[in-house]
């Protein structure tokens, strides 16, 4: 059998044998950098207004982007979106203007408001003609504006609508109100039924026209029931 010879002035050479290649050198990789954090959503809400079923939602379907809820007056409703302290606002109307989308969410049923141990409580549903005598109490933080009921004009300045209430629980006089805004001030020591002749409060979503971005079409779309599933 032949064998190999070296070479002169040499050393033979032998075949690289299985698996004495030299493995390949391990690069490094590079991650990707994060992409910053998004902002907080802004949502602005008007006392009695619900809108945790909105919010889980929100959460399921942009867990990238936290949500804040921002509590807003009646009054200061209008001025917390345009001076941009919410991205949107649950809000009841009127609110209105060529520089805001405002798109209805739901009308709320006008209730009055009197002492547990009032008279009218013995009624699942009260009429205006129900009131006649009594001395409505108009908060001055009121949703409605002049209702044309047949009742007294107390003889006190307006409170706001929690004072109100209390006042309410001691017999002076009543109140008509949306009925969230009741069960947010709920005490043992008052009632309230349903009052027909008096428009239904609406309830509204609100939002500048140049802030009509991705984010804001996310919660409009979540308003409407739009899921994760959901295909836009």
């Amino acid at each position: 059998m032949a064998q190999n010879k070296a070479p002169r002035g040499g050393r033979v050479r032998k075949a690289p044998t299985k698996g004495s290649a030299k493995s390949p050198t391990k690069r490094s990789v590079k991650q990707a950098p994060k992409p910053d954090p998004l902002p907080p959503f802004r949502l602005g809400a008007v006392p009695g207004a619900t809108p945790g079923k909105w919010i889980r939602q929100w959460r399921l379907q942009r867990p990238h982007q936290p949500i804040e809820l921002v509590e807003i007056a009646f009054a200061d409703q209008a001025a917390a979106v345009r001076d941009g302290l919410v991205d949107v606002a649950i809000c009841r109307r009127p609110i209105e203007g060529d520089d805001l989308h405002v798109i209805s969410l739901y009308d709320e049923v006008p209730v009055v408001v009197m002492s547990a141990e009032s008279d009218l409580t013995v009624a699942e549903e009260l009429a205006p003609e129900d009131l006649v005598g009594e001395v409505l109490m108009t908060p001055s933080d009121d949703v409605y504006g002049p209702l044309g009921l047949p009742t007294e004009a107390p003889k006190f300045p307006a409170m706001s609508t929690e004072d109100t209430i209390a006042t309410v629980a001691t017999g002076i006089g009543v109140a008509v109100i949306p009925m969230s805004l009741a069960r947010l001030h709920r005490r043992k020591d008052v009632e309230y039924r349903p009052i027909t002749g008096v428009p239904d409060s609406p309830v509204v979503l609100a939002w500048l026209r140049d802030r009509d971005a991705e984010d804001v079409q996310t919660f409009v779309g979540i308003t409407r029931g739009r899921t994760a599933r959901s295909s836009r």
